[in-house]
């Protein structure tokens, strides 16, 4: 009995040792880096946590010096503001392109806060404002900001088209993990490990919705398949981390 005893302990104290094994592992991928695994799947960095290597400032050669580099984190500092937008801030765009695309990365906000994921942007002095040809994953602290009583307003939402569901957000100065995935003119939203929104661009379908939302003002507004991701600034204090991208 004691021997059977003795084995049993070694048994479980070797499922614990593998288990710390594993855990261990996952916590050596630091904030900010790829894996082994997604280095070989085709990931890519987008940000290294210490530079805004890669990033610009929309329409601007400005990398802005309102978006901060704190602690890992890019963080929009909104000191000063003139109308809806922070001096010396703007929307932070992606030096490359990508059309099918997986992107993940983190952000948190402060209360009351609000901003955005906006992707597929054709970068041109023509068009003024990031959201005049991208669409939008609205990131928002829908507990303090009005625009979560908006329909599609909330976070998570593909900005003024559709709306998420099921609402999966985190309150304000918490981590939320998202995930987009725009394939071959589908498109998936994920917030916090859960899918929230699917839906189909550029058929019949998607011009019906654009024509009946704010941007039926901006007739290039959702056409383009293949552009920029932007970091929006919308004079709010917000974090961004972890950002990584896979081309499919």
């Amino acid at each position: 009995m004691v021997i059977a005893a003795s084995c049993n302990n070694s048994s479980n104290q070797a499922e614990v040792v593998n288990d710390t094994t594993k855990n261990q592992t996952t916590e050596m991928i630091k904030e900010n880096s790829l894996g082994e695994e997604e280095k070989s799947d085709g990931w890519q960095l987008l940000f290294d946590g210490n530079t805004k290597n890669g990033w610009h400032v929309y329409n601007n050669k400005s990398d802005g010096h309102a978006w901060k580099i704190d602690n890992g984190t890019l963080h929009l500092d909104p000191r000063e503001k003139k109308d809806w937008q922070t001096v010396g801030g703007g929307d932070l765009v992606t030096d490359e392109e990508f059309e099918n695309f997986h992107l993940k990365l983190e952000w948190k906000l402060d209360s009351a806060g609000n901003s955005g994921i906006i992707f597929y942007i054709k970068e041109d002095p023509k068009y003024e404002h990031t959201w005049h040809t991208g669409p939008e994953m609205q990131v928002l602290d829908n507990a303090g900001h009005a625009d979560a009583r908006i329909n599609k307003h909330s976070a998570g939402d593909l900005y003024d088209l559709i709306a998420s569901s099921p609402q999966t957000v985190k309150p304000f100065g918490e981590w939320n993990a998202v995930e987009i995935i725009a394939n071959n003119g589908l498109l998936e939203f994920h917030l916090n490990g859960t899918k929230v929104l699917s839906a189909t661009l550029w058929d019949d379908n998607w011009k019906k919705m654009v024509a009946g939302s704010k941007f039926k003002e901006w007739p290039d507004f959702g056409t383009y398949k293949k552009g920029r991701i932007a970091l929006q600034d919308h004079g709010d204090k917000v974090w961004y981390r972890n950002i990584k991208i896979k081309r499919l």
